[in-house]
């Protein structure tokens, strides 16, 4: 069994920056993830703040970084990870395929996060067939049609905008009001064929083997309200990926991973970075920062072993 200096599990913009830094630092560097390199990166049309880089489309980016991991020689395998455990100095890296075992010095935990849902009813029947997480992949389908978002931060406002460019009508209904980027909420107040409904709640998901539309509710005066649509796009949050370290009593309240400013977890040896830690702002630049300070840390840790 090959013992590795870092075991990186997640191949978004966090772990794939630890990966790179690790490998400069001379670690031996394994990158596992049981999907595609790229996170929540695939699911997003285009971005527009990621330093240097200007105007991108989310899988274009995240085959650049991926590429940079494979110019370096860092090994990557698609398994999915299934638990952590600590023995002495070293952790094991528990896989699902295979019944895998890896043995390493240090792991970043890189998970990331999915989608949350909201679980009121209709949704799970239209799930994939009318509902849908991620606008770049299934928006084309509703070209002239009507389309609803739900959510009002930074993802569903930007993939709002994608929409709004080839839907016939885009409603967005929202828990509270728009709080993406100013800039951004303004470009997409001024498509005339998009109507916000703040301060809404979903009641249901309306349709007979076919997705009709939305009923929802003033959270201010009970007021309900339906609306007709093809399509909808949830954009309600993200839930964290902290599975494989559930034992290690490491996550707060709402299921991130806590951390110091090092990254560094409770757990010697253990780091993590990303989405997938308690923090303000989750955005691929801050990704990214958080997979570089995880793999510098880890190998001043690894020097002391």
């Amino acid at each position: 069994m090959s013992l590795y200096d870092t075991i990186i599990v997640g191949a978004g913009p966090a772990g794939m920056t630890a990966a790179i830094y690790a490998i400069r630092a001379n670690l031996k560097v394994l990158m596992l993830d049981r999907l595609s390199p790229g996170g929540q990166m695939l699911n997003t049309n285009e971005i527009e703040n990621y330093t240097g880089v200007g105007s991108i489309n989310g899988a274009e980016l995240a085959i650049q970084m991926f590429t940079h991991t494979q110019e370096l020689g860092i090994e990557y395998d698609e398994r999915t990870v299934i638990g952590l455990e600590t023995t002495g100095d070293l952790i094991k890296v528990v896989c699902e395929e295979d019944n895998a075992v890896y043995e390493t010095k240090t792991v970043i935990v890189a998970t990331g996060s999915l989608p949350r849902t909201l679980g009121v009813p209709g949704e799970e029947m239209f799930k994939s067939n009318g509902i849908s997480w991620c606008a770049i992949c299934d928006g084309p389908q509703y070209r002239d049609k009507d389309v609803v978002v739900i959510g009002g931060g930074n993802s569903a406002v930007e993939e709002s905008i994608y929409l709004a460019g080839f839907v016939k009508s885009l409603t967005i209904i929202t828990l509270f009001d728009l709080t993406a980027d100013p800039v951004a909420c303004d470009r997409l107040r001024a498509f005339e064929n998009v109507k916000i409904h703040p301060y809404q709640e979903i009641l249901e998901f309306k349709g007979n083997g076919k997705l009709e539309g939305v009923r929802f509710k003033s959270t201010k005066t009970d007021e309900e309200q339906s609306v007709s649509c093809d399509g909808v796009f949830e954009y309600i949050g993200l839930q964290p990926m902290t599975k494989i370290v559930e034992s290690f009593n490491i996550c707060n309240e709402f299921g991130t991973i806590r951390v110091d400013q090092d990254m560094q977890t409770a757990v010697k040896g253990i780091y993590a970075a990303g989405d997938v830690i308690d923090k303000h702002l989750r955005q691929i630049v801050t990704a990214c920062a958080d997979g570089a300070i995880a793999a510098q840390k880890a190998s001043k840790y690894i020097e002391t072993l």
